[in-house]
């Protein structure tokens, strides 16, 4: 149950940054024959224009199909626009819906619907401390005054339906003791108030609260009564005293499989397979993207898988359940852990919606980020342009005086040796004039 519930949390919480390639159609190769160019130009022309004409109809379809399945599914945001405007009756009963799916981190009133269908084919005793539970945690929500937003997206009612069903679960007077809805429902009403006072905690480090206040109050309610207790005995939980003994041939892999929606309904305290299969459709038709690395999944699943097991250990010594203590641990622990790798990344808290829309968001952000260094890269390229010019300039007026200074000295050089080089050309006529003049 811990492990599967810490996977639809890393569903919902993270996302990998592995995109799906768009189909791109092959371009239409160009006719470089001489021969008959003519001719075959305006047919493939035709021809492309009907392909292009086939895609943009399928494209069309395609988004109204998408448009379509938007309304049911995600987080029905058209739907909760449209219910703003109706009675207040009406959207109480969407945010209790929605309070329902939201221990599975979903966010759809639908989803809480189908959720509720299956607690009625486990238990219908069951059912209604469920629903009790998420009605008067929301009303208590109203009551304190808490943000408006997160009651209309169920934030606070799944802590409410955890504690009224597993207040029923592990009640020792079986179904139908409606003593029980009274400490149902004072814990349920206790639920956003415990929330809140976590909340201002973990916000410090973005932190989610999770399902820490229905693990707190049922707990609580647990210690308080106990199993010895005239009005609200519990079921008497002991530690294992013998180990069960299982060998291969022993596996039953029928029940093997079994497990997959045993452990999903588990979630909910139910133990029934049929719920549990009711509880993945409710998932599935909601949450079809489920992205997911392996080698982390793998890590943390198993170290949940021990955590467990050690608090089922330990807890069971003072005659409590685990509940979904591992689950908390697990997901605070790997919330809390930093690598350099760019294969995962932490969504901000206030920006968390169903997997699909963060799927998208991731896939913004690194198209902003890809952006963002070809933009650097191209200023840094511009840059080093620049300088270069300026050095080349620089360099230039550098040589530009020595070029003035060897000109001049080559002219006085020239201007010197002019003088000498007339000496050395007289002619030897004037000498005779000089001896006739004698």
């Amino acid at each position: 149950m811990h492990v599967i519930y810490f996977s639809i949390f890393i569903f919902n919480h993270h996302q990998l940054p592995k995109e799906l390639q768009p189909l791109m159609a092959n371009p239409l190769p160009e006719i470089t024959e001489q021969n008959g160019t003519d001719q075959k130009k305006p047919k493939l022309e035709k021809e492309g224009g009907k392909e292009t004409d086939l895609r943009s109809t399928a494209l069309q379809a395609k988004a109204r199909l998408f448009r379509v399945v938007s309304y049911i599914s995600g987080d029905m945001k058209v739907y909760g626009e449209w219910m703003k405007e109706r009675f207040l009756v009406f959207q109480f009963f969407d945010w209790v819906l929605r309070g329902a799916a939201q221990v599975m981190f979903v966010n759809n009133p639908l989803s809480g619907l189908i959720i509720f269908a299956g607690l009625l084919l486990q238990n219908r005793w069951w059912a209604l401390n469920g629903f009790v539970g998420t009605v008067f945690a929301t009303i208590s929500a109203l009551i304190l005054r808490q943000n408006r937003g997160s009651i209309a997206a169920g934030l606070y009612g799944y802590n409410g339906i955890l504690v009224g069903l597993l207040m029923a679960v592990f009640s020792a007077k079986g179904d139908w003791y409606w003593w029980l809805l009274l400490p149902n429902i004072f814990m349920s009403m206790t639920c956003p108030l415990v929330s809140s006072a976590l909340a201002s905690i973990n916000s410090r480090w973005d932190l989610p609260v999770f399902t820490l206040p229905f693990n707190i109050l049922v707990c609580l309610h647990m210690v308080a009564t106990g199993h010895y207790n005239n009005y609200f005995p519990q079921v008497l939980i002991q530690p294992r005293t013998s180990l069960p003994n299982l060998t291969w041939s022993d596996i039953d892999f029928a029940l093997l499989f079994r497990s997959v929606p045993v452990g999903v309904g588990q979630v909910y305290g139910c133990d029934n397979p049929w719920t549990g299969g009711i509880f993945m459709v409710a998932l599935v038709y909601t949450c079809t993207q489920q992205c997911l690395e392996s080698e982390i999944l793998c890590i943390n699943s198993f170290f949940c898988a021990y955590l467990g097991a050690a608090i089922a250990n330990v807890m069971s010594v003072y005659g409590l359940p685990a509940c979904t203590w591992p689950f908390c641990l697990s997901a605070l622990t790997f919330l809390q852990f930093t690598t350099e790798t760019k294969t995962i990344y932490k969504l901000p808290l206030r920006e968390v919606t169903y997997p699909e829309k963060n799927l998208d968001k991731f896939r913004k952000m690194k198209k902003a980020e890809k952006a963002e260094r070809l933009l650097r890269k191209k200023n840094e390229e511009a840059a080093q342009e620049e300088g270069e010019k300026k050095r080349q300039l620089i360099s230039g007026n550098r040589e530009k005086p020595l070029l003035l200074e060897n000109a001049k000295a080559d002219a006085i050089e020239i201007q010197m040796e002019a003088p000498e080089d007339d000496l050395n050309e007289e002619t030897p006529e004037s000498h005779p004039s000089e001896g006739q003049g004698e």
